[in-house]
């Protein structure tokens, strides 16, 4: 196994999810916390992503960038059509009864993996958006509950959004200040892989219930710092599942990163999320949105 994970999703198919009740390690539900952090998957790969306004959603590249989605491409402009949920209890709520909204998927085209050595080359440029517009976008046939192209009523998300931050303000951000975990991801580890009365393997557990979990930035100044921002997952972390959904500034909707890769597969110690609030992080968001027909 790689020692660094990338926080894609758990499963695929969204019919292979586990059927338990109880995203984010060491967190709790987030019942409407946060209403505007959406699950996003392609049919193949699951994540989660923050809603900047009724027609674009921020996620990571990685998510969906290396996969071929289940639901097609926008006729227009190509690009991979996914589909996202803002409900909270998404694994409780049956599948008729689930609201789907469907949106075109564009990764900067400078994300790479494996782009260098080690930690400093792992990832690069993660960052992806949504663009919810009804130009090419069609809903795929045979689909179970509520399903639409176009904008996000404002009512989904109780009118609140996740908002991008000031150009390089994490570097002005002290050690220890408050981040905010939200996302849809793995919550938890049980032992497997056989008998425990010997060496057990953990397996992921609980996943796609919407859970918040608080951390502290761990700040620093290394080869990696102007693009990543490192945290303790120690007690409140993200893991798989997770990728894509914001690390928020503490008790606030200002997303400082979005989470991007973890250093073992038990998703414990530290992390690291891909920054927004750098020059060209935010130029491929606005630029990228003002084309494709988003608003901000």
């Amino acid at each position: 196994m790689r020692r660094l994970l990338l926080l894609a999703a758990l499963c695929g198919v969204f019919g292979a999810m586990p059927a338990s009740a109880q995203a984010i390690t060491g967190g709790q539900p987030d019942g409407n916390g946060h209403p505007y952090v959406a699950y996003l998957d392609n049919g193949v790969f699951a994540c989660s992503g923050t809603l900047l306004s009724p027609t674009v959603l921020i996620t990571a590249a990685h998510c969906f960038s290396d996969s071929t989605s289940r639901f097609g491409v926008n006729s227009v402009t190509g690009a991979p059509i996914v589909r996202a949920t803002f409900d909270p209890n998404l694994i409780n709520t049956p599948r008729a009864k689930r609201v789907w909204s469907f949106g075109s998927y564009y990764f900067d085209p400078q994300f790479a993996i494996g782009s260098g050595g080690g930690l400093p080359g792992f990832d690069t440029h993660d960052v992806a958006v949504v663009i919810f517009t009804s130009q090419g976008c069609a809903v795929p046939p045979n689909q179970a509950g509520t399903n639409s192209c176009g904008p996000i009523p404002g009512s989904v998300t109780q009118n609140k959004y996740g908002a991008l931050p000031a150009q390089g303000l994490v570097d002005t951000l002290p050690m220890g200040t408050g981040i905010d975990f939200v996302g849809f991801g793995v919550q938890n580890f049980v032992n497997g892989g056989g008998p425990c009365g010997g060496p057990c393997t953990p397996v992921p557990g609980d996943v796609f219930t919407r859970f918040f979990a608080p951390s502290t930035l761990i700040a620093s100044n290394n080869s990696i710092s102007g693009e990543f921002i490192k945290y303790h997952v120690n007690k409140g972390g993200v893991c798989f599942g997770d990728s894509g959904g914001p690390d928020l500034l503490g008790g606030t909707n200002i997303i400082l990163a979005d989470n991007s890769f973890v250093t073992n597969g038990q998703c414990n110690g530290v992390g690291y999320s891909y920054r927004i609030d750098t020059p060209q992080a935010l130029s491929f968001i606005t630029s990228t949105v003002a084309a494709r027909g988003g608003s901000l």
